[in-house]
């Protein structure tokens, strides 16, 4: 289960690793960088601003509940906008728990599905890391059109579209460990680890988790396949 719960919780936003069932985010006000990044109107640039205070461990609820508010009121047909809803909306489901927002989980996958649709490779594929990651790792009742075997269909497309991304990689043996196949998902771990250096924090921080459920492999000069 921990791992299901990590794993979701970083499929949601794309970004958190751990700690995320019942995650507990101050209910301060929000941020006034945060406030007029929202004045501006510009989606992804709000969905940036909100992960640079939460990766400084800065944000309260207002931020991430007041971030989706704005972006909410003016809706976009790009994949920024999309990409962004999916993004910010995950992170409010982080604070309210999957199943007292079950909505808001089919609003992300609705979301990165409009994003993928729109423009593929829009920053290199990470809606769909996104939502292939949540069709693998929600449960099948919190989901409108995918399952797992949909999800890694799209996490292992996009590894052989970008096979020395370590994001994919890290991904796809993400999905494979979940699903009960450590063997299959040595093989893509054991490439992100390679790159790990390469990976933000928590991406490195996930990395680290899953090695450790894998039984902490052995890793050989390992290539993308």
């Amino acid at each position: 289960m921990r791992l299901r719960q990590a794993a979701l919780a970083l499929a949601l936003p794309g970004l958190s690793a751990c700690g995320w069932w019942g995650d507990t985010v101050p209910l301060g006000p929000a941020h006034p960088e945060l406030t007029a990044v929202a004045a501006k109107g510009d989606a992804l640039a709000i969905s940036d601003a909100l992960e640079a205070l939460i990766a400084d461990g800065k944000d309260s609820r207002a931020d991430r509940e007041g971030a989706l508010a704005a972006i909410s009121s003016h809706p976009e047909n790009s994949a920024q906008y999309a990409f962004a809803r999916a993004a910010i909306t995950g992170r409010v489901v982080q604070v309210k728990g999957p199943f007292a927002a079950a909505g808001l989980v089919r609003d992300v996958e609705y979301w990165a599905e409009v994003s993928r649709k729109l423009s593929p490779n829009f920053r290199e594929g990470a809606a769909t890391r996104m939502l292939g990651t949540l069709c693998v790792m929600a449960p099948s009742s919190l989901l409108e059109h995918c399952n797992s075997e949909k999800g890694i269909e799209m996490l292992e497309a996009l590894q052989r579209q970008h096979p020395e991304t370590p994001e994919n990689n890290l991904r796809l043996g993400e999905a494979y460990l979940s699903q009960g196949d450590p063997d299959t998902a040595v093989t893509y771990l054991c490439f992100a680890l390679t790159k790990k250096a390469a990976l933000r924090h928590v991406d490195q921080t996930l990395l680290d988790h899953l090695m450790s459920d894998a039984g902490n492999p052995k890793c050989p000069a390992a290539q993308p396949r």
